[in-house]
């Protein structure tokens, strides 16, 4: 039986993201991630996850020492990673009940730079989908992704870690209402138009922002998330063109490649006349090129510098944490309880099915000789008392099976029933 969860990945707090972005999983090329993520010997089943904060891998294996040492070899050869190659400072391993409290955490937004935004649950969604499509997800990991997005739901509602509407994009105008006093006299230019431009554009909005540019490599979700906002279109090919009027750039296009350089900033700081501009890159691989920051008067924040303000916002609200900390732990023990009827199952079944055979096997028999004149309703009667004989005794045996919680323990019971009843392979 492959039950053994593993989960080995990178995240906001183990590495920075220019490290994250050289492992980071190309949407389109998920579902040829996620084959190559099967075929690795030791992995039954699979989820990949990559989003600004976090890489990981999920699996499903029938030993986890082997699927840990696959899995990392599997993101450090990523082609994309070259300079910024991960290693093992980076990289962390969980398995057992350990991974299954890490993915409830992250579902429950307890493991993510902004504690308690909701994005994460919907980004969970999304890779779970993707892996189903891919047919990549079995019975373990399909019921380990329907749990854990039980315990977000349990977290949200039993506590009051989402009292304040946090979110990553929430936290980046958070940042640029620190970095300008007021947002109102301020034209932004946003370089994405997908759910996190949609949300940096509400937050915009909220934060007072008048003048919104849009521009986004399909056109038309430019046009629609600019008219929302009551704010400018413009062509991805021309918005170069227009960074001269932005005072802040946000990015959160979902690019595979930089989109900004000093090549490009220079002679817009020599039209602006040497006026501050500045740039905050939410991209899950960047959009900006770190080297932008060298050139006096810009400013570049990155996904990394979002920690402090997201700290604050934690402090805030650390007893809620505690609540939903102690719902995760009472899900993680509910979860491990199922997964270990996963291996008492096949043997509960098989032992019921053999002493079925033989109850069966021998009513036949006595009836065609020893007890052939019964009537149907002695024969009924015989049928249900040696049923009722068969369920007694395998009462106490199932009970016991069922009630054990260490592993080694039901281990040797199972070993024990398949040897004392001839039930191997099955």
């Amino acid at each position: 039986m492959y039950r053994e969860i593993v989960i080995v990945g990178l995240n906001h707090r183990t590495a920075p993201v220019e490290v994250r972005e050289t492992v980071a999983f190309n949407s389109s090329l998920l579902g040829e991630s996620l084959k190559r993520l099967q075929s690795l010997p030791s992995i039954k089943e699979g989820v990949l996850l990559s989003t600004c904060n976090r890489v990981e891998v999920v699996a499903a294996a029938p030993e986890h020492a082997v699927a840990v040492e696959e899995i990392k070899g599997f993101l450090v050869e990523q082609e994309s990673a070259v300079e910024h190659r991960p290693n093992e400072e980076h990289l962390y391993a969980h398995f057992g009940d350990a991974a299954v409290r890490h993915l409830f955490r992250v579902a429950a937004s307890l493991d993510s730079m902004v504690v308690g935004e909701p994005q994460i649950l919907g980004q969970l969604k999304d890779y779970y989908l993707a892996a189903q499509q891919a047919g990549t997800v079995g019975t373990v990991l399909h019921w380990l992704f329907h749990r854990s997005f039980f315990v977000a739901k349990r977290v949200r509602t039993e506590t009051g870690i989402a009292s304040r509407a946090v979110s990553v994009s929430s936290v980046a105008v958070d940042l640029a209402r620190r970095i300008f006093d007021r947002l109102e006299d301020k034209a932004v230019m946003l370089i994405g138009a997908g759910k996190m431009g949609n949300l940096v554009a509400r937050h915009l909005q909220r934060g007072g922002v008048s003048s919104l540019m849009v521009t986004n490599r399909t056109f038309e979700r430019a046009i629609e998330l600019a008219a929302q906002f009551r704010g400018s279109p413009i062509r991805f090919e021309d918005y170069p063109r227009y960074l001269k009027l932005a005072d802040l750039v946000i990015g959160c296009a979902g690019s595979a490649e930089v989109l900004l350089g000093p090549e490009i900033l220079e002679p817009v700081l020599k039209e602006r006349k040497q006026r501050a501009m500045f740039f905050i890159d939410l991209g899950d691989r960047r959009n900006f090129d770190p080297g932008i920051n060298q050139i006096d008067n810009v400013y570049l924040y990155n996904i990394d510098d979002l920690k402090s303000v997201a700290a604050e916002n934690l402090q805030e609200r650390s007893s809620e944490v505690n609540k939903a900390e102690e719902i995760v732990n009472e899900e993680v023990v509910a979860f491990l309880h199922w997964l270990d009827s996963l291996e008492q199952v096949p043997t509960i079944v098989a032992l019921r099915q053999k002493l079925e055979e033989i109850r069966q096997r021998e009513l036949e028999k006595s009836l065609s000789t020893t007890l052939k004149g019964l009537s149907d309703r002695e024969k009924r009667a015989l049928e249900e008392m040696t049923s009722a004989m068969i369920n007694k005794i395998l009462h106490a045996p199932i009970t016991r099976l069922k009630g054990l919680s260490e592993d080694r323990e039901e281990a040797l019971y199972i070993d024990a029933l398949k040897k004392l009843f001839e039930l191997e392979g099955k």
